[in-house]
């Protein structure tokens, strides 16, 4: 009888980003008390799940196809996953949405194509500022639409400035960032890596 190999720690924590993905919109949409805070709860765990995988595989050696392939997709499904759900919600433009997501699927499509090249793509410093910003601007929207749940904590939000609250400006200003970072680092990393795709033009 084969033996099974028990999946790794680092996997073990991007497959429970996916699941924690799922329930994220759940919670999004089923209305109950205090459901955009749990799912603010749940966006958080999920990205420190991202945190801990990439450490822990890196630390104790434990990289793996299944993870190379697997954490950044889980990454993307959850970014993806939320600015789409703002677009329902109408706390996001479409465009902004189309923007984000068109840039991840290009970028996924360009790695897909060079691995089968056999070429490897590392990250680039823009593309993980953008990522930050992405989350920052998640985050900045749950606490705008949550924080009126929170009693006197809730308060500490609702500080108003120039008519709204800051922590509106805040997720105003941290998408609008993250949609020019988004932008701007999916076209520099597309071309500077043309010759993966235009080789077989």
């Amino acid at each position: 009888m084969a033996k099974r190999h028990a999946m790794n720690l680092p996997n073990k924590l991007t497959v429970s980003r996916l699941i924690l993905t799922a329930i994220f919109l759940l919670a999004m949409f089923v209305k109950f008390p205090f459901h955009i805070t749990a799912a603010l709860v749940l966006f958080v765990a999920a990205s420190l799940t991202d945190l801990f995988d990439g450490i822990i595989a890196r630390r104790r050696n434990l990289v793996t196809d299944f993870g190379k392939l697997m954490d950044p997709l889980a990454d993307k499904v959850l970014i993806c996953s939320a600015f789409i759900a703002f677009i329902e919600l109408e706390w996001m433009p479409a465009w902004m949405v189309i923007v984000i997501v068109a840039r991840e699927l290009a970028i996924t499509g360009l790695r897909l194509l060079a691995a089968s090249k056999n070429i490897v793509l590392a990250a680039e410093r823009q593309g993980k500022n953008k990522t930050i910003f992405q989350i920052t601007a998640i985050i900045a929207l749950l606490v705008t639409h949550g924080h009126a749940d929170w009693g006197i904590v809730g308060q500490l939000f609702a500080f108003e400035i120039a008519g709204h609250a800051w922590a509106w400006w805040v997720a105003e200003i941290s998408k609008w960032v993250a949609v020019a970072l988004t932008a701007l680092s999916g076209f520099l990393y597309l071309w500077k890596n043309r010759e993966v795709y235009l080789n077989d033009c």
